[in-house]
């Protein structure tokens, strides 16, 4: 998770995330984020998820959380 944690950074355009950080407060967050956001998730973990999905989380770790309880 360390990775992704790397690469959510690069998308969002900041030195680091933490899991307590909120999703939408982050400068960069857009429409063109999530759309990355959502390749990222599908190319590292083989995972579908909606901008819908995404949106509907708070926090990192909630995005996190989902992800590790749908990865295969």
């Amino acid at each position: 998770m360390e990775q992704f944690l790397e690469k959510l950074a690069e998308i969002l355009e900041v030195d680091s995330v933490k899991r307590e950080d909120i999703l939408t407060e982050f400068d960069e967050w857009d429409s063109l984020t999530l759309l990355s956001i959502i390749a990222a998730i599908d190319s590292d973990f083989n995972l579908n998820i909606s901008a819908e999905q995404i949106s509907s989380f708070t926090t990192v770790g909630d995005l996190l959380k989902y992800i590790d309880s749908n990865k295969n």
